[in-house]
């Protein structure tokens, strides 16, 4: 687990930079692909993720994680560059909220609902493997597509 604020950082502008790199590599005919099944298309599986990045942000702000938050944009599962748009602003606000914290900050304790308490950079850890889980389905989704993984992807994740 990270240690500090500069660790939890670069952990996640990492996983920023990959899931954007992942962007850059499809097309809006690319989001409607699913792998069948129950699965989620693309362009819904980005769109998730999102959607947890906020509730993510905003749970360093009201110490409270909210699971209900749903952008119910419908370009955004099928518009790269909605997509691109909505991540450049959620990244952002969390780029803010990290840029703000110190570490006392960082030891503030985040409801999770549940009974499930967590300090904040235990929460900001634990938000790190959401993008790490995120990536790995990124894995599949783009072997099932027979498109090439961005290098970084391929290095850290594939």
């Amino acid at each position: 687990m990270p240690q500090d604020i500069n660790d939890i950082k670069m952990y996640i502008e990492g996983c920023h930079m990959m899931r954007n790199g992942a962007l850059e590599r499809l097309s809006d005919a690319d989001l409607q692909f699913s792998p069948g099944g129950d699965n989620l298309t693309l362009g819904e599986l980005f769109k998730q993720v999102g959607e947890h990045e906020h509730s993510y942000t905003q749970s360093l702000i009201t110490l409270q994680q909210d699971w209900s938050y749903r952008n119910d944009d419908p370009g955004l599962t099928t518009h790269l560059t909605q997509l691109q748009q909505w991540f450049d602003q959620l990244d952002g606000q969390m780029q803010e909220i990290l840029n703000e914290l110190d570490g006392d900050d960082l030891q503030k304790q985040v409801d999770r609902t549940g009974g499930s308490i967590r300090p904040i950079i235990s929460q900001l850890d634990i938000y790190t493997q959401t993008m790490l889980i995120f990536l790995g389905k990124i894995v599949v989704y783009f072997r099932a597509m027979e498109k090439p993984l961005p290098p970084s992807i391929e290095e850290y994740i594939g």
